[in-house]
């Protein structure tokens, strides 16, 4: 008689916890390329050596032999001519187990699976099967030898993303959730509404380019449409974002854009993509990062005679941070050496190839300077190295006079930041994207930058030698002692106070000198409000002084904010905004002058999280949050958003208006049903802070 298949069993749970898998909430079987996973067919009757066996996995609209989109793998021919294999395990009865092999350079996507049996084909009713890369797999070119790494870069669903500024640096909690229900299925459309060919699929480099440019819609109807108007009246305001699954879940059910993102949360969402597919990645977060649109490494900032920058001048920005990812993956396409980390940005920012993308760009290539690598390795290589230089303008007989003031060679691109592995820490990664400022190599690598940026003609800028320590481990960076400057002169800025809204802010700005003779310096200083992108939302007050200092001398000059001249601005501005400080003195008798700035960060009572540290799996446990104005104002229209995947969905609590001193409390009663050690995330907005949020880690047995 006939042989007939009856039946198959995909045997998911067994395969998923080989394939790292087993995390995916979806019904079909999810495994990763290069690595047997086993299946079971059940027969009308036993198989016999005679009988005629083949398997078909296809992929796409039309699978094809020829294209390799089509695997038929016959039982008696081992090994297929696109690198896939099967083999018999056991047969016993009408049942017969099967392993089965993908090559480790398949295309990534969904497969369907079809059985031949001489004239007979039997289609499994449970769908198609998912592939993904595999980091596990020593020949596929995502291959991680780190097993925490592997843990930390493709497995873990929560983390941080460091925000703030250079030296206030703090950490924003973050669900990537690339195992949540359709976070899946949201990658496989972007994957098919790519322009991709089904055989670059296989490649990392070809997927995390098209994923970069198909997470921000400006191009192709992406994920998530970016604004920075302080408008976001119509969507979500980037800041009330707290995970990128909500996101994804929203794009894959509307197939829209989702309204609205920054940075972050392109990041973010890119960083779940990557994951959710199988390549290792991580989110970087560059503090003071340029965006030189000339592509002629230089920032050019426009000051008043106060000091205050000049909103619109010039069309290059510095960042007070910028985040994007790194990705990991061998650089076949490239000479010998640049595999490893590669720069990918999704955040819509320049155009490359006629879209907004941008990468994977080898962090080697940034570091050596070689920024004629594909892809957009000028762009990257300013954003962490370029320099500012300082214009003061001034009206003249009505008209405007551009006077120069300094240039400073040091401060873009310091502190780059990601979260460590397996710890709750920041790690500091500045060293995998430059060499030590001022060192030989540094000088290197930009002299053979500029020999492909800057067109010939123009000489190369000589950067001046420093002793700045590189950043350690911790968690606040420390502020580099600079080398003062050969006219004995310096500044610094700082705060006597704690930053908190209410509060008059204590600013102080300390002129030295370190050498011999009288100095009289005019001093000028300004605050201002800054989004952090640099545009100014309100500027605070000024400080003009002229001041004498003897031979080896400090002064310190105190520049006092109340609280009125800014809590109107932070009620209206949508944005966490940040504060931003500029000194300029100018020394008499000479041609001298030095600019300083510094940006700040407010600080906010904390939100703490009350649960037990360990829970039974759907044992139900109650988690509270509580939180205590602290602050000498009241915060208006109090919204507390909790998540904890795997244990609660998204929630939102409205609080009202939380007068000072008011604590609130709320609680939810959860129900795990994932084990291992989950996340629960906790964040308030208000009318007046953005930027107040927590998480906690519980243990599921």
């Amino acid at each position: 008689s006939d042989l007939k298949v009856t039946g198959i069993d995909f045997l998911k749970s067994q395969n998923t916890l080989l394939h790292h898998t087993d995390e995916y909430n979806i019904e079909n079987l999810v495994v990763r390329r290069g690595q047997p996973f086993l299946l079971q067919l059940s027969f009308s009757r036993e198989l016999k050596a005679a009988d005629k066996l083949s398997l078909r996995f296809g992929i796409g609209e039309k699978p094809m032999k020829n294209r390799g989109t089509l695997m038929s793998l016959s039982v008696k021919r081992e090994q297929d001519l696109s690198g896939w294999q099967i083999s018999i395990v056991k047969n016993s009865g009408k049942e017969c187990l099967l392993s089965v092999t993908s090559s480790p350079r398949a295309p990534v996507g969904k497969y369907i699976l079809n059985v031949k049996t001489g004239t007979n084909i039997y289609k499994p009713p449970n769908g198609p099967m998912y592939l993904l890369f595999n980091p596990w797999c020593k020949d596929d070119v995502v291959f991680l030898d780190d097993e925490a790494q592997r843990k930390e870069y493709v497995l873990n669903d929560t983390g941080f993303i460091y925000v703030g500024s250079a030296y206030r640096i703090y950490d924003k909690p973050w669900n990537f959730g690339q195992f949540e229900e359709f976070v899946l299925d949201a990658c496989m459309y972007l994957l098919d509404n790519s322009k991709l060919k089904l055989s670059n699929r296989s490649d990392p480099v070809s997927v995390s380019r098209v994923m970069s440019a198909l997470v921000n819609a400006n191009d192709d109807s992406g994920v998530l449409m970016g604004n920075w108007s302080g408008n976001y009246n119509n969507g979500t305001s980037p800041v009330d974002w707290i995970g990128s699954v909500s996101i994804l879940q929203q794009y894959y059910k509307t197939k829209k854009p989702v309204c609205y993102g920054q940075c972050w949360v392109f990041a973010g969402v890119l960083t779940t993509v990557m994951r959710c597919l199988g390549i290792p990645s991580r989110c970087v977060s560059n503090f003071n990062s340029a965006h030189d649109t000339e592509e002629n490494l230089t920032v050019d900032i426009y000051m008043d005679e106060f000091g205050r920058i000049e909103n619109g001048i010039s069309f290059d920005s510095v960042w007070n941070f910028h985040v994007w990812n790194d990705v990991w993956m061998k650089r076949t396409d490239l000479p010998e050496g640049f595999d490893g980390w590669q720069a990918i940005d999704s955040t819509p920012q320049e155009q490359s190839g006629g879209i907004f993308q941008c990468g994977p760009c080898p962090l080697k290539a940034v570091r050596e300077g070689d920024v004629y690598l594909p892809f957009d390795g000028k762009f990257v290589y300013a954003e962490v190295n370029a320099d500012k230089v300082y214009w003061m303008v001034k009206k003249v007989n009505g008209k405007d006079k551009y006077i120069k003031l300094n240039t400073e060679t040091q401060d873009i691109g310091v502190n780059i930041s990601t979260k460590a592995v397996g710890q709750d820490k920041r790690e500091d990664i500045t060293a995998q994207y430059k060499f030590p400022e001022g060192s030989k190599e540094e000088r290197k690598a930009m002299q053979r930058a500029l020999s492909f940026i800057q067109p010939p003609g123009l000489t190369p800028r000589t950067r001046m030698s420093s002793t700045m320590p590189m950043a350690g481990a911790v968690s606040q960076p420390a502020v580099p002692c600079e080398a003062v400057p050969k006219s004995g002169v310096h500044l610094e800025i700082a705060s006597k106070e704690a930053l908190y809204p209410g509060n008059p802010l204590e600013l102080v700005i300390t002129v030295k000198t370190s050498t011999p003779g009288t100095w009289t310096i005019n001093l000028t200083g300004s605050c201002q409000l800054q989004s952090y992108t640099g545009k100014v939302e309100a500027s605070l007050g000024c400080v003009k002084e002229t001041i004498k200092l003897e031979g080896k001398s400090e002064m310190q000059v105190p520049l006092k904010i109340a609280a009125d001249a800014y809590m109107k601005t932070l009620s209206s501005v949508e944005d966490e905004v940040l504060i931003h400080i500029t000194a300029i003195a100018e020394v008499q008798g000479t041609d001298y002058k030095l600019t300083k700035d510094m940006t700040m960060r407010f600080e906010y009572p904390p939100i703490t999280i009350q649960m037990p540290e360990t829970a039974k799996l759907n044992k139900e446990f109650t988690c509270a949050f509580i939180f205590k104005n602290n602050l000498n104002v009241p915060l208006d229209n109090c919204k507390l958003l909790v998540e904890g995947l795997g244990i609660f969905k998204m929630s939102t609590f409205d609080e009202g208006d939380v007068k000072p001193g008011r604590i609130i409390k709320s609680e939810i009663i959860c129900t795990p049903t994932r084990l291992g050690e989950k996340k629960i995330i906790a964040k308030l907005i208000s009318t007046q802070i953005k930027g107040i949020s927590a998480a906690k880690a519980i243990t599921v047995t």
